[in-house]
Order: C-alpha cells, then structure tokens, then sequence
C-alpha cells in the first residue's frame, strides 16, 4: 500500500519536472584488485580516497549527486562493507545489503523495485560509486537532459567521449538525433570490450563512446524491459522489494548477470534505448595507471599519492604511494609503480597494470588470504 508520505512526493513530482522524482543508486561493489595493496576486499577503492581530495570515491560520488538529487540516494554494497558505508555516508535515504554479489543487474533491479513501490513514476539514475568525474556543471547538465529523456519512457544511457582507443571500455554507437533534445540520440550498438584495432576504429569513426555504465530509466520501466528476457529475474527482485523478509532466501537463485547484457542490449536492438554524450573528463581508476594519470606529476616528474616527502627519486618516473609513512627511493626507472602499505610492496609497471589481479589470485592460492 502507498503510504500518505509517497502520494505527496507522487503528487509533487508530477507538479515538477523529472529530476524531482529522480533517485541515484549508487552500485558499490567489487575489491578493485588491480588496485591491491591498496584496494582490498575488507577495503575496497570506492571506500578509499585515491584522489587525494580528501573524500573517498564514494563520498565524492555523493557530492556530485547532491545538486541534483538531494539525499534520494539509495546505495547498494555487499553486507560487509555496509557499515562503513553507512558511517561514510550517514544522510543518503537508503543502504541496500547484498548477501552475495550478483552483478549490476540484481544490485540495480532491487534498487529500482524497491523505489517502484514508493512511487510508480520514479526515475532511478545508476552511478558507479568509483568514477571520478571533472567538471561537475557538466556532468549536472548531461543528467538533467538524460532525466528528461528517460521521463518519456526510454533507456537512457551516457556516452562518454573517448580520449583515447582503450580496450578496457565497452562502447556505444549513437545513431539519429533525438527529435526535441539538445544532444541525446538513438543507439544503435552495445559493442562489448573491443581489441586495440577495433577500438581504433571506433575512436576514428567519431559514432561511438565509451559506455561508463550510467544509465537513467523509469524504476518501472526498468523492471519492465528486464521481464521480456529475464522473467525469473525481473518477478525475483519485485517479491523481494514487496517483502524483503524473502532476501535471504531469494537472493542466491537471482540470475547473476550485468545490466548491459540483462537490459541494454536488447532494449537497444528495439530501438529503446538513447544516449546523451556526456562532455566531461570521467575516469574509472580501474587500475594503476588509471591512477596514475589523476596524480599530478612533482617537480621530479614523479607522481606521489600521500606525503611526497616520503618519496625520493632521481632519474625515475612513476607512481609511488607510500601509504606504510616510510621512506621509498626510486632510482634509474621509468614508467615504475611503487605501493608500499607496510604488510604489502607491490613493484611494477604501467604496462603490466593490468596483470596486478593476477598476484591477488595467486595470493588467495598460497593460502594467505588475509593480505587481499
């Protein structure tokens, strides 16, 4: 039954446009393992402050919501981390705990069924809670017009403009304008990680962009478009929001599948999903390079996260981060990344980023778990 509290907000979002029945839910999962030492499953980045600003990424992520939402923010977090997000994050309007990860789908789903309940018209907008986003105006503006958008019915997604051809990103093709908005298109393509000649291709064209995973919808639209493929999936996460009693029980047989293979794509095929580019510098920090290129470069030509005077280098570029508070001196090395978190030193480099996953593998093999 819809409490007298929600046909207000129902009343009123009618009597406003549709960021005031906008919500953000902030997907907060994963270890980030090609971040460890740093990154770790009992610490993960997004509770971390990788930037050096002062707020973790999820803090930083709730920062740049507020102007647009307020506390409508609903953050879902595996059950071990919901303390400190709570504690990070003590005046967002809900922390969902997922038992065990499920992908985006499920974290996402349950969101948008719980907020569907409440108000049969909301609008939910999904973002990633350890992007890092420049140029916050512009990102607010790319929402608002995403907001309008979604509002008439469509999947809604924000292409990023790529700087560069990554093959760690999936992309997005744009199509025909939208007839009525400033920038937002059709989509014609979800195209999956590319390899590097592809990726260039891409790039060249100037017709795709990154997909960021951001993605704005009615809740029930949402719920909807997951039932014409996923039926179990989609009638799974309303009985769960409808009596979140069942969580427990329910949650493990939920289909473990992301949003972009679940919905995106097949909505796409059809002809219901558009893009609004998003004209802002956004970077995942997926991994130390990634990081590297938020950290600004010393003097030196070297690039310290934390106390710099720690770090001594001569002849040398990199990353270093000497969270342990102790000296680390870096000589004759190019491209080099240094971590050093007192029960861990990881030395490698920007090349073999990716591979850092790898030695959290081999680590939870060794039998010595406790330092992932």
């Amino acid at each position: 039954m819809t409490s007298p509290a929600s046909e207000d907000r129902h009343h009123d979002a009618r009597q406003h446009g549709p960021l005031d029945r906008l919500w953000a839910v902030v997907p907060a999962g994963g270890a980030g393992t090609r971040l460890w030492p740093l990154s770790r499953a009992g610490a993960p980045k997004f509770l971390l402050d990788l930037t050096g600003s002062g707020r973790t990424l999820i803090q930083a992520t709730a920062d740049r919501l507020a102007p647009l939402v307020g506390e409508r923010v609903v953050v879902v977090t595996g059950a071990a981390h919901e303390a400190a997000v709570r504690r990070q994050l003590p005046h967002v309007a809900q922390v969902i705990a997922e038992p065990s990860p499920r992908d985006s789908m499920a974290a996402i789903g349950l969101a948008a069924a719980r907020l569907e309940l409440e108000d049969p018209e909301a609008l939910i907008g999904s973002f990633a809670a350890d992007h890092v986003i420049t140029d916050e105006e512009a990102f607010a503006a790319c929402v608002a017009e995403a907001a309008e958008v979604a509002a008439r019915g469509l999947l809604v997604t924000i292409g990023i403009e790529p700087t560069h051809a990554a093959t760690g990103f999936g992309y997005v093709r744009g199509g025909e304008p939208l007839p009525g908005f400033a920038t937002a298109r059709v989509v014609t393509e979800f195209v999956e990680k590319p390899d590097a000649q592809r990726a260039e291709a891409y790039v060249l064209s100037g017709e795709y962009r990154w997909n960021a995973g951001m993605f704005l919808v009615r809740a029930a639209t949402l719920l909807d478009l997951l039932a014409e493929n996923h039926p179990d999936l989609a009638a799974g996460l309303r009985a769960i929001a409808a009596d979140p009693s069942t969580l427990e029980e329910r949650w493990p047989r939920l289909t473990k599948i992301a949003i972009d293979h679940a919905v995106a794509e097949p909505a796409a095929a059809a002809g219901r999903v558009a893009m609004v580019p998003g004209p802002f510098g956004w970077e995942d920090l997926g991994d130390f390079t990634a990081l590297a290129a938020m950290t600004p470069a010393g003097p030196d030509g070297m690039r310290v996260l934390g106390d710099d005077s720690l770090v001594l280098s001569r002849d040398a570029h990199g990353l270093v981060v000497p969270a342990a508070g102790r000296t680390v001196a870096v000589v004759g090395l190019e491209d080099v990344v240094v971590v050093d978190t007192g029960d861990a030193l990881l030395v490698t480099t920007y090349a073999h980023a990716q591979d850092v996953k790898a030695i959290v593998d081999d680590l939870k093999r060794s039998g010595r778990p406790h330092l992932t």
